[in-house]
């Protein structure tokens, strides 16, 4: 079916899901990871109506709840992180995943995650950070497979110094607080970053050996900011909403694209980090 057929059908979500297997299998997310379907409560002929959020959390649930209310009947929740990532030991009243498995089946709501099988792709949520910066010439810090990979690395044209590109960091992705490397001159000049949304200090010797100058990512400890400045990378923690929230609104253009009826950006997805005084 082309994307000119799907526009002037009511694209199911059995087919959205299929479509969206064949760009970016589950089969390619790490063992420890759980893509895929978390909740399907019998809704895969269902026409697709998506609700996309980074984090399914009862609040995104108590939303899609409430549009349904409204008249709008959402039946998909589709999230980057996994509601489920360790097996259940008992599904019990008051547990936050308990309530989720309950309110899906009673209000016919799936969820649907997508994790790091979305993070190798292109578009996926480091192809995403990479487009915000503007960077050229990119490839993935770690390949995997034809073209694809964990994170990005490129080159800015112009260069910025390390004070603008903090500022484009600032404005572009509206983090709450952002941590940096100690830097002696903030006038420096950066002609290539690397980039990966979500927790990626463990990527440092990778970005190493790429020659990047300047490291974009999240959750990084103390001694990983002492690991990134004595290999004399920049280390840039924007947080990890910050850093994967903008593949998440992507999904939505890319979803209206292929005809999905109705699809909306969550209002209710959470940064779990507040800052004091910021």
């Amino acid at each position: 079916m082309t994307n000119n057929q799907r526009s002037m059908s009511t694209m199911k979500i059995t087919e959205l899901i299929n479509w969206w297997e064949n760009w970016a299998n589950p089969a390619w997310q790490e063992n420890w990871d759980n893509c895929g379907w978390q909740i399907e409560p019998g809704i895969l002929d269902a026409p697709a109506r998506v609700l996309i959020c980074l984090t399914p959390t009862l609040a995104v649930m108590q939303e899609a709840i409430s549009l349904r209310n409204q008249g709008i009947d959402i039946n998909l929740i589709f999230a980057h992180h996994p509601l489920i990532f360790s097996p259940l030991k008992s599904i019990r009243s008051g547990n936050p995943i308990s309530e989720m498995v309950k309110l899906a089946f009673t209000h016919q709501i799936g969820v649907y995650t997508a994790h790091t099988n979305f993070d190798q792709v292109n578009d996926g949520t480091a192809d995403v950070l990479a487009q915000i910066l503007e960077l050229k010439e990119v490839t993935p810090i770690t390949p995997t497979q034809d073209g694809l990979g964990y994170g990005r690395v490129g080159n800015l044209s112009p260069s910025l110094t390390l004070q603008e590109l903090l500022s484009q960091i600032k404005t572009r992705l509206s983090p709450p607080d952002l941590i940096f490397s100690p830097s002696v001159d903030l006038q420096q000049n950066i002609s290539k970053v690397a980039v990966l949304g979500g927790s990626g200090a463990s990527y440092i010797s990778a970005v190493v050996k790429t020659g990047a100058q300047v490291y974009l990512t999240s959750d990084c400890k103390f001694h990983q900011f002492q690991e990134a400045r004595d290999r004399n990378l920049i280390l840039i923690d924007a947080g990890h909403y910050a850093t994967e929230r903008p593949a998440c609104d992507r999904l939505v253009q890319k979803f209206q694209n292929l005809g999905v009826e109705w699809v909306k950006l969550s209002e209710k997805d959470e940064d779990f980090r507040w800052f004091y005084g910021v």
